[in-house]
């Protein structure tokens, strides 16, 4: 059987973009949770996507006191045996050996991560680090398209994907 996590990120609502582009709803219709990795700058984008599936979200840096007081830092999810890490900065400025030391103190095998605004999938031995990218503001602009992410997992594999809302 399998799994299907969508992933998303820097949403920045109202304050990049006016709403969610409707295709995101369109490619989360059959998903089984989403992860959030911040930056939704208003609360409301979960009500919005816990229409679809439950929402595991985090705060961003760009999150006001609100949004940080009812959202944690890292956020966790296990399907079958594996366990999801949601965060949004895990210092990627800082190199990928402090984001492995994240995914390992964490004890998670899928490390989802936002902050750039750049998509990007990358096996590092035995854990996958995911940034789904953004579907409202991706940077550079002109060089990096709108993105989402989807995950299908089942008990022996993970199939990342990233989903272009432009062609």
């Amino acid at each position: 059987m399998t799994k299907i996590v969508g992933l998303i990120s820097d949403t920045h609502i109202p304050t990049r973009a006016s709403k969610i582009p409707p295709l995101v709803f369109d490619i989360f219709k059959d998903v089984d949770y989403i992860l959030h990795a911040g930056d939704l700058v208003q609360l409301d984008v979960i009500d919005q996507f816990e229409q679809l599936a439950p929402v595991y979200a985090v705060h961003g840096n760009m999150d006001d006191i609100g949004v940080r007081e009812q959202l944690p830092w890292m956020n966790k999810l296990m399907i079958y045996d594996w366990k999801l890490g949601v965060t949004h900065d895990p210092g990627i400025f800082f190199g990928r050996g402090r984001m492995r030391e994240m995914a390992e103190e964490n004890k998670v095998n899928i490390f989802v991560y936002g902050h750039t605004h750049r998509p990007s999938i990358r096996w590092d031995t035995d854990i996958l680090f995911i940034n789904p990218g953004s579907p409202t503001n991706p940077l550079p602009p002109f060089v990096t398209k709108p993105t989402v992410a989807r995950l299908e997992l089942t008990r022996e594999n993970v199939k990342p994907r990233i989903i272009s809302l432009t062609k």
